[in-house]
């Protein structure tokens, strides 16, 4: 059964969440790509960790579509009796063809309040591959982390090496002079959605001096 409602899109900061006690996740919002990709191990992470959420009575927070590799995952954990919130903004309904068989569907009126609201409602973060969106939540996440604004973790699962390029981005940024190398531990790189909990479990909060060290 699904419960719908609407928000005004009125995107609030975020206040600073904390990271939950290992084994403790009750939600965690997947960042996935909205095409299905030409990997089908992408495809296969996607389905196994929608499964592995489920099991594990995690509440999945997601983008809300139907499609792609975010579609994969919400269809999983569904079928395995999990349960699954998905957001969206109502602009996105039709192209990402919007799931009404989700456990709740909000529809807000931005990207921006799409994005504040799975901050506000997950204990962690998990990015599986995916394009620009997914790049853009995962960079912007980060950076509020970065920022001090939140403890909480994010796990990015570089399937088949997927994600190898943003884990160089991030040393060039540090070798050319525009970060802390502490930046490297905002983000958690695993090769497999098995390793996935142990890193949210072992995740530690950012150091102050990725935010204040070229103050």
């Amino acid at each position: 059964m699904r419960d719908e409602m609407k928000l005004d899109g009125s995107a609030t900061q975020p206040d600073g969440g904390g990271i939950a006690s290992p084994g403790r996740f009750r939600s965690l919002c997947v960042f996935a790509g909205s095409r299905i990709g030409y990997d089908p191990a992408h495809r296969d992470a996607a389905q196994a960790l929608g499964i592995l959420l489920a099991k594990r009575r995690i509440r999945l927070i997601y983008g809300g579509g139907s499609i792609g590799l975010m579609g994969v995952t919400a269809k999983a954990a569904l079928n395995n009796g999990g349960e699954v919130t998905g957001i969206i903004p109502d602009f996105l309904m039709s192209l990402e063809v919007g799931d009404p068989g989700v456990t709740e569907l909000i529809v807000v009126d931005s990207m921006h309040a799409r994005k504040a609201l799975m901050f506000e409602k997950a204990d962690g973060f998990v990015v599986l591959p995916g394009g620009l969106g997914t790049i853009d939540e995962t960079i912007e996440i980060a950076t509020w982390k970065q920022l001090q604004l939140h403890k909480k973790p994010i796990v990015v699962v570089n399937v088949s090496g997927y994600w190898g390029g943003l884990a160089s981005l991030l040393s060039e940024v540090v070798e050319g002079g525009y970060a802390h190398h502490g930046i490297s531990g905002l983000l958690t790189f695993v090769e497999s959605v098995e390793e996935v909990f142990p890193a949210l479990a072992s995740a530690s909060p950012p150091s102050r001096e990725v935010l204040t060290s070229h103050l």
